[in-house]
């Protein structure tokens, strides 16, 4: 989840919202990245149904996953980057937390 996120950022880092729809590859990355992190929080929380109280981003980021794997056509370039530029950090940051607390972190 974390690595997920992190990767994430540095593939808008220094980009614009233009920037990201003009570029095919770039978009796919950030996708295929926002799918492994939202598997990874269904996974976890199948472990862990504690997590949601944790982790009170959970949900959404998992539904996103799904609208990004399963509803791509309704996809739109400014919503993941909206995800991806305002939405991500809070979620990372807290996941990040949650790792550290459970001894997780190296």
């Amino acid at each position: 989840m974390v690595t997920a996120a992190e990767v994430i950022g540095d593939f808008i880092s220094g980009r614009t919202l233009a920037d990201y729809k003009a570029d095919l590859m770039l978009r796919s990355a950030v996708e295929r990245q926002f799918e492994i992190l939202g598997e990874a929080l269904a996974r976890a929380l199948r472990q862990d149904p504690e997590l949601y109280t944790r982790l009170p981003a959970s949900r959404g980021a998992i539904d996103f996953r799904n609208v990004i794997a399963h509803e791509y056509d309704a996809l739109s370039a400014a919503t993941v980057w909206d995800i991806a530029s305002n939405e991500l950090s809070g979620l990372a940051a807290d996941a990040a937390a949650e790792l550290a607390r459970l001894d997780l972190v190296d």
